[in-house]
């Protein structure tokens, strides 16, 4: 492994447990975040530099300083239906923030970058499971976001010998198995923390679209469990130690749940009832977003450990019970 890696967004849910992950495997590891979104307590020890991804600045002095050998990429917005009513704020913050690491990475001459993207560049599928070759083509802003820097850094390691490895995950879920890390957002998006509050007596689940034609009527996802993806995270920057040439891979499990399957799953690990509420779909929801990941699995050898829907429920909950306070959690979202 490199011998420092920088984590921009490291302060944040997925990068949170990735910057974990990396530190349980013995490597150094800096964490660059603005704190917007992510949260200080997160960061578990790693140096933390306190910066906006736009200060190419402040981007190149700590690559420079820290010796950073990699960088992982999560920092950016997230929220599909946001996306679709602030397009300026996701390219502003998506792809021109990329555009700024990406320029800071180049003056420094680090030449491998892992970058955090989605499963919203394929839109509506034509088939299930989706593998890396289906064609690109999103149905929200948020997707497209993450398709143009895609298709950026392939210009950049023609320019500028920059290799990446672009990670195309399905629906991120869950929270670090010892306790350690969990989901915190504000408001709130993500359907099993939301389903989780209302287990816990909080508002209804809105359940957006119950006439999709799939087997209950609402939509299916390939839910992955954050410390599985974390690891993904982990390999892929191996893999560009090692000499591996540009890629992307899907990271999923090919299992679908439904959001019926997801209500159910709450219920019996609480206990609880989850009460539900009917609303319209929401524009730029796909039906159906499996992942076909046998690519990852081969190139990376990588396997899901922890996703199973019960196991996933069973450590969000954890989180959701005894993580930081929810007053805590309240206040530093």
């Amino acid at each position: 492994m490199v011998d420092t890696v920088l984590v921009v967004g490291g302060a944040g849910y997925i990068g949170s447990h990735t910057t974990l992950a990396l530190r349980e495997a013995g490597v150094r590891v800096v964490v660059y975040d603005d704190l917007s979104a992510g949260h200080r307590e997160a960061v578990l020890g790693a140096p933390l530099v306190e910066a906006d991804v736009h200060d190419v600045d402040t981007l190149r002095r700590t690559l420079r300083e820290h010796e950073v050998g990699a960088v992982l990429h999560f920092a950016g917005r997230l929220s599909v239906p946001e996306s679709l009513t602030d397009p300026a704020g996701y390219y502003r913050h998506n792809v021109v923030g990329t555009l700024s690491l990406l320029e800071a990475m180049v003056a420094e001459s680090v030449d491998a970058l892992v970058f955090s993207s989605t499963a919203a560049v394929y839109g509506e599928p034509d088939a299930s499971p989706i593998l890396e070759e289906h064609p690109t083509r999103p149905v929200n802003t948020y997707g497209e976001t993450k398709l143009a820097v895609e298709r950026a850094l392939p210009h950049f390691e023609r320019a500028h010998g920059l290799r990446s490895v672009c990670l195309r995950y399905f629906n991120a879920s869950g929270a670090d198995p010892a306790g350690r890390l969990g989901e915190a957002h504000d408001p709130e998006t993500h359907l099993i923390p939301r389903a989780l509050i209302a287990a816990s007596g909080g508002p209804a689940l809105e359940i957006f679209g119950n006439d999709y034609a799939t087997p209950d009527g609402s939509c299916l996802r390939d839910f992955v469990h954050v410390t599985d993806l974390a690891n993904a995270h982990v390999l892929a920057c191996e893999y560009l130690r090692q000499g591996g040439r540009s890629d992307l891979f899907n990271v999923g499990t090919g299992t679908p749940s439904s959001v019926r399957d997801v209500v159910d799953a709450v219920g019996r690990v609480t206990g609880r009832e989850v009460l539900v509420r009917a609303s319209p779909r929401r524009a730029g929801d796909p039906a159906v977003l499996v992942a076909g990941s046998t690519k990852v699995q081969r190139a990376l050898r990588w396997r899901p450990k922890h996703s199973t829907l019960t196991d996933i429920v069973e450590t969000a909950w954890r989180w959701h019970q005894t993580g930081w306070s929810r007053d805590e959690r309240r206040d530093k979202c």
